[in-house]
């Protein structure tokens, strides 16, 4: 697949198995955790801090898993999960910009809730700017985002952070002294 400048739910699932940028590099997580249905535009220029820039969507059906669990009477999409769809956006930028490794998300320096999103909301929209990226000694974004529910913003997240990582083994013999941390 080319690089383009949006993707549809087909590409990202795509991308999740690892058939787009490779097996060793950056790949988006399978549902259900995937948290994006479709990138509506991604820039490597513009934004905010003429950086780049992405907007994307998630639907929202009154039948996914969270809504089951969290809470019972009071159905609220954990804002855990909009958090981590602003990381795998940026990893996905990492990765679409010719970044190599394996994407970890390394934090946010400012997170604020303004509203949820309940169960009767039919999607959620994704607003990143791209404030810095980094190409050695690895690749590196920052980033702030804001998640909007019928045109109204309802997280806003400062600083996020997230790199690609060559060497990151997974452990299959159990040992933690592989880990790499």
């Amino acid at each position: 697949m080319q690089k383009k400048l949006s993707y549809s739910k087909k590409d990202l699932l795509k991308i999740a198995e690892g058939n787009v940028f490779g097996q060793e590099n950056g790949k988006l997580p399978k549902p259900p955790m995937l948290m994006i249905d479709r990138i509506l535009k991604i820039t490597e220029e513009g934004g905010k801090y003429g950086k780049g820039s992405i907007l994307a969507e998630l639907n929202i059906n009154p039948k996914n898993w969270f809504f089951d669990c969290h809470f019972k009477g009071d159905p609220v999409m954990p804002g855990c999960l909009g958090l981590d769809g602003f990381w795998q956006l940026l990893g996905f930028f990492l990765s679409w910009a010719g970044g190599t490794g394996r994407g970890r998300a390394l934090g946010v320096k400012e997170l604020k809730f303004k509203g949820q999103v309940r169960p009767y909301h039919n999607k959620i929209t994704y607003k990143i700017d791209i404030k810095k990226v980094m190409k050695k000694p690895v690749f590196m974004v920052w980033g702030d985002a804001a998640l909007s529910v019928k045109d109204k913003v309802i997280y806003f997240a400062k600083d996020l952070q997230v790199g690609l990582f060559e060497n990151l083994t997974w452990d299959f013999g159990a040992d933690p002294a592989l880990d790499t941390f």
